[in-house]
């Protein structure tokens, strides 16, 4: 099966936090967190079209810069979303730059920023290029609780954690993933072709079996045809993103509810347990708690990062001590 998004991390584990989501049927990609993002290109960063961040802690919205200036000249909009005071620091940096050469002739590129309380979206900010980016107020969209976004193939589940401020977590969940079995396609005498994604959004749309697809100027099929012979349903794939949480039992209890069963988990290890007081003092989790809770959640793929810099002379200690926890049957409970 090959999965709508595929994620990696922006930076190497030592570098600012960030996940980029690449979607591979569509000319998109979703940010968690806009650090440092030097080492996207142009190119990635335009594909961008909606930035997930944890809290506005520098390591975390250092990147905002980048993207605004890339987007623009792009019609397509940006979405922002962040913890609640989100929209209003947007619109603080944004108000830090001079748009004199803006007019109604400009590209009308629409940043959106809105802010989320941990479980729903209660603010919300549009600033257009026409507008030279003034301050509009706009209604947030309406998602049900603990949803930051949804469309017709994700949805983007969201908690906020306690990190002396909140910073927010989050889990995309696909709706679920439809292939396409090529030989079978050709046995049907079907040719490839963008006319598949309709039939997947179909699909994942619960459309009825006697919904035609389109396939030519000349040729339709009913989705039910194509559903039970050339096409492969399964569960969606589900990515979940955490970091920058104190390790303490409220937290334990709502990072295990937002991955459970994820297929790939990308969690901070900031720490190793030895130095389990500096995590205590700075509001972080230590790598053998991030594997421990990996592995309580029955998560299949585990990627730690947001590793200190004062491990560098010993890179491998904080992975290897997250995933000996991972592997491991031993427990330890949080503090309360």
């Amino acid at each position: 099966m090959s999965w709508l998004v595929q994620p990696r991390l922006v930076n190497d584990p030592f570098s600012d936090p960030g996940v980029y989501l690449d979607f591979r049927y569509g000319r998109r990609a979703i940010l968690f967190d806009l650090g440092d993002v030097s080492a996207l290109s142009s190119r990635e960063l335009l594909r961008v079209s909606h930035v997930f961040v944890s809290h506005t802690h520098v390591d975390h919205i250092a990147g905002f810069d980048r993207l605004f200036r890339l987007c623009l000249h792009r019609p397509s909009p940006l979405v922002m979303i962040g913890p609640p005071g989100f929209a209003d620091q947007v619109e603080h940096r944004i108000r830090s730059f001079t748009w004199n050469l803006l007019d109604e002739n400009s590209v009308d590129f629409c940043l959106r920023a809105l802010d989320y309380d941990g479980l729903r979206l209660v603010k919300g900010i549009e600033f257009h290029a026409r507008e030279a980016f003034a301050r509009r107020d706009v209604e947030p969209p309406e998602f049900p609780g603990g949803v930051a976004w949804a469309e017709a193939d994700f949805t983007i589940e969201c908690v906020a954690l306690d990190h002396g401020i909140p910073s927010l977590a989050f889990a995309l969940k696909e709706v679920m993933q439809v292939n396409v079995w090529r030989g079978v396609l050709a046995e049907m005498g079907l040719p490839p072709g963008s006319w598949l994604n309709e039939a997947k959004g179909a699909v994942r749309r619960g459309m009825p079996d006697e919904h035609r697809i389109v396939v030519s100027d000349n040729q339709t099929i009913r989705l039910g045809d194509l559903k039970h012979r050339a096409l492969r349903v399964a569960p969606g794939q589900v990515v979940a993103y955490v970091t920058d949480a104190a390790p303490h039992v409220r937290n334990r209890d709502r990072i295990l509810k937002l991955i459970d069963r994820a297929d790939q988990l990308f969690i901070e290890a900031v720490f190793l347990e030895r130095d389990r007081h500096l995590a205590e003092a700075s509001c972080h989790l230590t790598a053998w708690e991030a594997g421990a809770l990996a592995r309580e959640a029955g998560v299949r793929h585990l990627t730690p990062f947001h590793h200190s810099a004062r491990y560098l002379a010993e890179p491998d200690a904080l992975p290897q001590e997250a995933f000996e926890s991972f592997t491991s049957g031993r427990t330890r409970s949080l503090t309360a």
